[in-house]
């Protein structure tokens, strides 16, 4: 017993539920499954020494009997005396009733936390010795879209390697650092304090620093992701850690920080999960965001907007990934976003944006990445162009004046026109007849794009998921009365081209630079693609890797939304 007023502990009421722990942390932590959010990682902390409990995931935490009473959907009197009947201790038939002693959390039992000035002062000297190894900077450049310049403003270092561990504390105490109660550090069997860094949580040190500019903590993006013998195939594994010693000796909990980089005066501010997605966001947007380490870990948010508002933002922005829309624990998590917003007197509105992108940063920086092959990309000739319909056919005049006044056009007519030798000459003679050849070898498709339609519910087990996930879900075709119709329209394209061809084409058309009177976003997964031709209907899935044949029943989609042309 943990001695307290209970006649059981954690570790009692964690046998009675049967939870599936994964791995201890000696005798303070012990982490479990989660039975409350479902997530199989051993995200659920149990503290035997004060008998709590913390998911890391889902951000729900309590005492003992709220664990078991959540579970079993009943209160606190009622989960004290089912576990005491089912364990046979206690006195028969006492109620419980709570104390002071009973429901504290007894600090005392907890290594003290070091000041946020020494925690700031100790983790910016441990940057200052750590450097960033050429393959963490080629990452951050190629897939994060960041500058050297960038990489160096936010701070981000590697972890080092396994000879410094022990040399670090000490460096860090002759400095004058306090290495006592920060996150990260803990006495070792032989009384020395070391950081905790180990071979396999190796990879890039993200920065998380408060809304006053003070380090708080830092957090590891693994270079391999950690996985557990258990998990299915589909989970790809950890792929960010706390650097935290909770778990050790004299360690403490990295909590739970909400990392904040831009203007804390700035009027508008985006919150989304991640430190290192909110740093590429701002990098690549100029704009202010908020990141926790979890999408539920929401702790400090209250605080955060309290003194956000007091500072004059007024409007918050959830800009949490794109799951939001399929996986109820994001969704969860936005919902508390809205909700501590409002609570502080603050605007907010959802971020929607191109699904096909999970992460705001995902997003921003294929934004960024198409504006520089838009510059890249090599012109079309005139014959590509009308062939897909992209223009009138008397362009073809402005073409030919431009190859007449460019001395720096090394090719023929011909051959800049797109066109062959014969049809350049029925251009010369005719340029009628040259319309109606080319004509000939277009062709026209209608269709219409349905999107799953989000008022009334909060998630969708497959939105913007691919068909496999939608028949996990139960379907065996995608369920019309969820969908709505939100573009009609006609595509012009080369007469040869395939049926695979027109739907890549569509797919292309339909993202980022919408056409006009389309309705919904970028065409992504999830989304139906409706072939049509007099009587001739086909409709197509968009998958994950291309187009799906399905059956569909449009007739009981929603239909498009009247649109005010007042505006």
């Amino acid at each position: 017993m943990a001695g307290s007023d209970f006649p059981f502990d954690i570790m009692d009421v964690a046998s009675l539920l049967r939870l599936n722990i994964r791995r201890r942390g000696g005798s303070r932590v012990v982490y479990a499954d989660c039975p409350i959010c479902g997530d199989r990682r051993g995200k659920l902390a149990l503290y035997p020494q004060i008998d709590t409990w913390h998911c890391y995931h889902c951000g729900e935490h309590g005492g003992m009997l709220p664990l078991y009473g959540q579970i079993h959907g009943i209160g606190n009197s009622d989960a004290y005396r089912e576990i005491c009947e089912a364990l046979k201790v206690g006195a028969p038939g006492r109620e419980y009733t709570p104390t002071a002693k009973t429901v504290s959390v007894r600090e005392a039992d907890q290594p003290q936390r070091a000041s946020p000035q020494d925690i700031h002062r100790t983790l910016t000297a441990l940057l200052a010795m750590l450097t960033l190894s050429p393959a963490h900077r080629e990452h951050l450049r190629t897939k994060r879209g960041l500058t050297d310049e960038q990489i160096e403003h936010f701070g981000f270092k590697s972890t080092p390697p396994a000879c410094l561990y022990r040399a670090i504390a000490a460096r860090l105490m002759e400095q004058g650092c306090v290495v006592q109660g920060v996150p990260g550090f803990y006495l070792d069997s032989g009384g020395k304090w070391r950081p905790k860094f180990h071979q396999r949580t190796a990879g890039i040190l993200i920065p998380l620093r408060g809304v006053d500019g003070l380090l708080q903590g830092l957090q590891i993006r693994l270079d391999r992701p950690i996985r557990d013998k258990d998990d299915p195939p589909e989970k790809a594994g950890a792929k960010y850690l706390p650097f935290s010693s909770t778990s050790k000796l004299m360690g403490v909990t990295s909590g739970s920080p909400i990392h904040f980089v831009g203007d804390p005066n700035s009027r508008v501010v985006y919150v989304t999960e991640g430190a290192l997605k909110a740093d590429v966001a701002h990098a690549l947007t100029g704009r202010t965001f908020a990141a926790t380490m979890g999408v539920n870990n929401t702790t400090g948010m209250d605080e955060l907007f309290a003194f956000l508002h007091r500072n004059g933002t007024a409007e918050i922005i959830e800009a949490e990934d794109m799951d939001k829309y399929s996986n109820p624990n994001v969704s969860r998590g936005a919902s508390k976003v809205h909700k501590l917003a409002v609570k502080n007197g603050l605007t907010c509105r959802r971020l929607v944006w191109n699904p096909n992108y999970k992460g705001i940063d995902d997003w921003q920086l294929a934004l960024h990445q198409k504006k520089l092959k838009k510059k890249e990309r090599k012109q079309m000739n005139f014959k590509e162009m009308y062939l897909n319909g992209m223009c009138p056919f008397d362009y073809i005049d402005s073409c030919a004046d431009q190859w007449r006044s460019r001395r720096d056009i090394r090719v023929s007519a011909p051959v800049f026109l797109g066109l062959t030798h014969d049809e350049y000459e029925m251009f010369r003679q005719k340029p009628t007849s040259l319309k109606e050849h080319l004509d000939g070898q277009r062709g026209t498709q209608k269709f219409r794009v349905y999107q799953l339609d989000f008022k009334g519910i909060e998630t969708l087990p497959f939105a913007f998921r691919d068909l496999k996930t939608m028949h996990k879900a139960g379907y065996e075709q995608p369920p019309a009365d969820s969908y709505q119709l939100v573009y009609d329209g006609e595509l012009t394209h080369p007469r040869e081209w395939t049926e695979s061809n027109v739907l890549e084409r569509i797919f292309s058309a339909c993202n980022d630079d919408l056409p006009e009177g389309y309705q919904g976003h970028s065409l992504s997964v999830s989304d139906i693609v409706e072939l049509y031709d007099g009587d001739n209907r086909e409709f197509f899935y968009c998958n994950d890797v291309g187009f799906t044949p399905v059956r569909f029943d449009a007739e009981q989609a929603k239909p498009m939304q009247d649109v005010d042309e007042d505006g």
